[in-house]
């Protein structure tokens, strides 16, 4: 069905991108899934096709084109199950931290990089200890002259090895009361001496996603990295944290239609006893239910996104779509791998890949618990 969020411009660029994927992207992913990493040369032919980054003025290295686009890149990513190449994490979380919170240096000196490609980021917040409760992070950065001094350990970094620039989060005081207001956030740049990578991370799904531990010993850094204010940092985080959960829910969207548009086709062709799966009742009941919640994400998910555009407080909103649509997903993932039988089991049949990578949705950018915490506060509960 037409979309109203779209106009002609948004499709024609979401057959462009498509051609882009069958060419550079949907070929290679067994192999990156293999190998447990995405080449750091499609990045860079994903900048140079104007696919990163595109919401960023000229000036920057961007189009200045709406988030329309970021969402057609997000959605086509999704859809053929490149969860390895984190574009939208990339271009539509973490990058607007530097637009945002950065000076006119900082923009200069990066903007342009993350727009090409050639300079691929990553977020540190998550600790060994610390996962939703970043008041509590335990990284600490410390002024030394024209310096900070970081010491700490990040794990669950997305891009963690790929990365070249990492935005943390640190403790710049540690007796500030509350705590939250004693965290910054600090540029560190790929080869910094004391910044290691650690381990890459094996995980149950998003196996082309490189996860990785970071590691900070006595990691010095110019104070001129400093992402905005010193103590700003939980703000910033809380105020970019409404994007991050809207990207997460636009992935488990289209991953679950992507799920279902193949669960039709293979239960049309799979017979059994001489019919096709899906005449059975019971199997096309399963999916018209699957449809119906599908359509329902759709449509609340439609809506958000043109709060979103329009500069709309959707902090709510947000949270119950991050709670609600990655719990749907893996709802579908369950059923459709049932739907396939045996083969649904088999790492050959994308079906499988699809539920193993939906499973981390409802965990990461906030987990559905913590989504459902923040609901309710904020409906006086």
């Amino acid at each position: 069905m037409p979309r109203r969020l779209f106009t002609e411009e948004h499709q024609i660029f979401r057959e462009s991108f498509r051609k882009f994927l069958e060419k550079e992207v949907i070929p290679f992913l067994d192999k990156w899934e293999h190998d447990k990493i995405v080449p750091k040369d499609v990045w860079m032919k994903m900048g140079e096709s104007g696919f990163l980054c595109p919401w960023l003025e000229e000036k920057y290295g961007g189009s200045n084109a709406g988030y329309e686009y970021s969402v057609v890149i997000n959605e086509e990513l999704s859809f053929v199950g490149a969860t390895g190449l984190m574009a939208g994490l990339h271009s539509d979380i973490i990058v607007p931290y530097i637009h945002s919170f950065g000076n006119e240096e900082q923009k200069k000196r990066w903007l342009p990089g993350c727009a090409s490609g050639n300079i691929i980021t990553a977020v540190a917040m998550t600790e060994p200890g610390t996962g939703s409760d970043l008041a509590a992070i335990r990284t600490t950065a410390v002024k030394d002259g024209k310096d900070y001094v970081i010491n700490g350990q990040k794990t669950f970094i997305s891009n963690g090895i790929n990365c070249d620039l990492v935005i943390v989060a640190v403790k710049t005081d540690t007796k500030a009361e509350p705590p939250f207001k004693g965290i910054s956030l600090l540029c560190v740049e790929a080869g910094t001496p004391g910044f290691e990578k650690g381990r890459k991370l094996d995980k149950m799904g998003f196996h082309s996603q490189d996860t990785a531990e970071l590691n900070f010993v006595d990691c010095r850094v110019p104070v001129a990295n400093l992402l905005g204010e010193e103590g700003q940092g939980f703000f910033y985080l809380m105020k970019k944290l409404q994007g991050e959960r809207l990207v997460t829910s636009i992935m488990a969207q289209s991953m679950a239609e992507a799920m279902l548009q193949m669960t039709i086709k293979y239960s049309r062709e799979r017979t059994i006893f001489g019919k096709p799966i899906s005449s059975f009742q019971h199997n096309t009941f399963k999916i018209v239910e699957m449809a119906t919640e599908i359509e329902l994400g759709r449509t609340f998910l439609d809506s958000l996104i043109c709060d979103y555009i329009a500069g709309e407080d959707i902090v709510m909103k947000v949270s119950m779509a991050k709670a609600w649509i990655p719990e749907m997903a893996n709802r579908v993932a369950y059923q459709c791998v049932q739907l396939h039988g045996g083969y649904g089991y088999m790492e050959e049949y994308p079906i499988c890949r699809f539920a193993l990578d939906a499973r981390v949705i409802p965990i990461f950018a906030g987990t559905t618990e913590v989504m459902k915490v923040i609901v309710g506060k904020m409906m006086g509960l």
